[in-house]
């Protein structure tokens, strides 16, 4: 993969970075962070979302972010720096695909609100038909009973981790109701406890 400072700090961003006295930092923090392959922790986080955003370019330069989102690991990592999902079926508007139809050029930003963290890809896109994409590829997928119709596949050019400054923590309705749960069972066992304990205290008397 290309160093993401090498791939995104150009022009004028170079220019103001110079101006605002970072761009030297910059440039010295991403060079120990250029990467040949997605790392284990890398495929690790990638495959537990349940949603990310993708933004595209349309032929006039407008911008467009789609949010995508499904089944804890419907977003799969099936190469070195290659990442895939389903697309499934929905209002019908194809922006992101006609875009990509033009312009192959993404860039995904994959959040965890409740550690607050947050990945950024950039790469080329390509949606296949599901008639028409690689067998060993599509096993991977739960297609039976999915509203899908083709596979979005991205191939990473570059990738770079955000820090979590300003990330709001946020906590999954699962997660929460299963520690509800946790805590709820834990306060009727002691309830429970301190009941027998008040019962044979009454009875020795």
């Amino acid at each position: 993969m290309e160093n993401y400072a090498d791939l995104m700090f150009r022009g004028q961003v170079a220019e103001i970075q110079k101006a605002e006295g970072c761009h030297g930092i910059h440039k010295a923090n991403y060079q120990r962070r250029t990467q040949a392959a997605l790392s284990d922790v890398d495929i690790a986080f990638i495959q537990t979302r349940q949603s990310f955003y993708i933004a595209s370019v349309n032929s006039d330069g407008w911008p467009y972010i789609q949010h995508r989102g499904g089944p804890v690991g419907f977003l799969k990592v099936i190469g070195p720096t290659r990442v895939a999902c389903l697309d499934y079926v929905g209002n019908r508007q194809f922006i992101t695909m006609g875009h990509v139809a033009e312009d192959p050029r993404v860039s995904l930003f994959l959040m965890d609100y409740m550690r607050r963290g947050r990945m950024k890809l950039q790469g080329h896109a390509t949606l296949v038909r599901l008639a028409d994409a690689d067998p060993a590829v599509l096993e991977q997928f739960q297609t039976e009973g999915t509203p899908a119709e083709r596979l979005l596949i991205v191939d990473v050019v570059a990738m770079d981790w955000n820090c979590p400054k300003y990330i709001p923590t946020f906590v999954p309705v699962d997660v929460a109701n299963a520690a509800t749960e946790t805590y709820a069972a834990d306060l009727q066992a002691e309830n429970d406890a301190l009941k027998a304990e008040l019962a044979a205290l009454k009875a020795s008397r």
